[in-house]
């Protein structure tokens, strides 16, 4: 065959790319399962951390299943559905309408700091998604702990929802006021201070008003919809 024609280069060309799509689809079976390994693993951390508990991810799994005693999933009115609340993705349910959607719960025994409930939310920041968990005291309405997380927020901004420094604002706060009315937690611009109550408000991430103003909106939407389960509970 002419090695200068078209022919052999249409065929030298198709058969680069069945060899590169072969190879490609062989490495990303491979890697399949442990980069579900190392989300699963991050997803335990994270849920960890909500309860103030920093662990390496070689150790994540064991401290999860000493911790995290149940978990499980209900629908807005509070009742328990059928599931795995492990598996849930917010993604996919944020999809779905409202009483249609699995609302994760995981329950951690923190021994003589007596029963945690962990509520996982997510939402928009100025560029993408942004997520996270917080872990309640037994009344279920004091935060215990927070944890958050962005995709591509800015660094030094947005992106310090992240920062412990931020997230530690949010351990005594409380969803819900003296009455038992829901009012979530508002993040609070320097200019709105004077109308936030500080038992329901933590302080803005000064530049990051839209990722700020996003993480707010992610908690009201999200924690509104166990309102009916909080009740329950308590």
């Amino acid at each position: 065959m002419d090695k200068n024609g078209n022919a052999y280069t249409f065929i030298y060309a198709s058969v680069m790319v069945v060899l590169v799509a072969a190879v490609l689809s062989f490495a990303a079976m491979k890697l399949k399962a442990p980069q579900d390994r190392n989300v699963e693993i991050e997803k335990q951390q994270s849920i960890l951390k909500s309860l103030n508990i920093d662990v390496s991810a070689d150790k994540a799994e064991q401290v999860y299943k000493k911790t995290i005693t149940d978990s499980y999933i209900v629908n807005t009115k509070g009742d328990k559905v059928k599931g795995d609340a492990f598996t849930v993705n917010l993604k996919e349910e944020h999809a779905k309408p409202v009483d249609e959607q699995k609302l994760p719960v995981y329950v951690a025994d923190l021994g003589d700091q007596g029963k945690k409930y962990i509520i996982p939310v997510r939402g928009t920041g100025l560029w993408g998604p942004i997520w996270g968990y917080l872990a309640f005291d037994s009344d279920l309405s004091t935060i215990y702990g927070a944890t958050f997380d962005n995709e591509g927020e800015t660094p030094g901004l947005g992106a310090q929802i992240s920062t412990e420094g931020f997230q530690k604002q949010f351990a005594g706060k409380s969803i819900f006021n003296s009455e038992g009315k829901f009012v979530s937690i508002f993040v609070a611009k320097a200019s709105e201070k004077g109308k936030a109550n500080p038992k329901h408000s933590v302080d803005a991430i000064s530049g990051g008003t839209i990722t700020s103003k996003g993480l707010q909106k992610m908690l009201q939407d999200d924690l509104s919809k166990y309102t009916e389960f909080f009740k329950k509970l308590r």
